[in-house]
């Protein structure tokens, strides 16, 4: 049994992540204030009573469209570890088929993210693919073709596709991450360009910047991912490209916002009302008396 020293590796590196930690708390109990993230600008926009229709986004890196390729890891590590396991039910996984399956998927992801899949050009591939094979048919090839396939097969133990999932996961996460501090708010009377953790923003005119929508990769649009894109009046601003999950809402928030135009109306004073006596009465003018008659005059016989 080891002795315990407080200068031992293990206490070393607990101090470590001890300091790891109040450095991390100390400087979010200094930054909190100043710091201003994409959330902080959603419910500000969310609490301006002008504004009703806004839009926030952020570009994700290109790599969260390997999601599928993860979840394929994380499932063939399951399958891997159980394999090694060495039980009897477990026995008959046979890794290069895990391999396989997984590989496949990480092939139509590494396609998805390098090239510009329309549904023609799948069209075109599928005809293409088809008459490949027809005409290895003819020639009696088709099987050798095949064949070629499975010297492709190959194994990895439950730890490396476990590994394979965290390195892709903290790349989708650190991209989350940027996303907070550098997203464009758009609004009907203008686009916030926030690039920072402060108040380092840039206000552009709804005049000033066209936007469009992009949805023509019909592998990326099927994962839910579009891109838009922001272009500038100013020749020396070069064209801003987004790419955004959950395209079909934000395309249809995009439209709403650029259709509108706020008006800041000036808040009504709230006044106590005037409180105003009743008129007097009004009093009717008196009667004319009637004239007195003069007494007859005496008549002379």
């Amino acid at each position: 049994m080891l002795a315990w020293s407080w200068t031992s590796n293990r206490m070393i590196a607990l101090y470590i992540a001890i300091g790891v930690v109040l450095v991390g708390v100390g400087a979010w109990l200094i930054l909190r204030k100043t710091l201003r993230t994409r959330l902080g600008m959603e419910r500000q926009l969310r609490q301006d009573p002008d504004i009703n229709d806004w839009l926030v986004i952020f570009g994700w890196t290109t790599k969260v469209l390997y999601v599928p390729t993860i979840v394929v890891a994380v499932l063939a590590s399951i399958l891997m570890f159980m394999q090694e396991s060495g039980g009897r039910i477990f026995a008959g996984i046979n890794p290069k088929t895990v391999g396989g399956v997984w590989f496949a998927v990480f092939f139509v992801n590494f396609l998805i993210e390098e090239y510009h899949i329309s549904i023609k050009v799948i069209l075109i591939a599928l005809v293409g693919t088809g008459f490949l094979l027809l005409w290895l048919h003819l020639l009696g090839w088709v099987t050798g073709f095949l064949g070629l396939f499975r010297s492709l097969a190959f194994s990895i133990s439950g730890t490396g596709y476990l590994l394979i999932a965290i390195f892709g996961l903290l790349t989708i996460l650190i991209s989350w991450l940027r996303g907070l501090f550098f997203y464009v708010a758009i609004t009907p009377n203008f686009l916030n360009l926030q690039e920072g953790p402060t108040e380092a923003g840039e206000q552009i005119g709804r005049e000033d910047y066209n936007s469009k929508i992009d949805t023509g990769d019909f592998l990326e649009r099927l994962l839910g991912f579009g891109r838009i894109s922001i272009t500038f009046k100013e020749k020396s601003r070069l064209p801003l490209t987004l790419l955004v999950w959950r395209v079909e809402k934000k395309a249809e928030m995009l439209e709403k916002v650029r259709a509108k135009f706020a008006i800041d109306y000036p808040q009504q004073r709230v006044t106590t009302p005037e409180v105003r006596l009743p008129p007097p009465p009004i009093q009717e003018p008196p009667e004319p008396a009637e004239p007195e008659q003069a007494p007859p005059e005496p008549t002379q016989e």
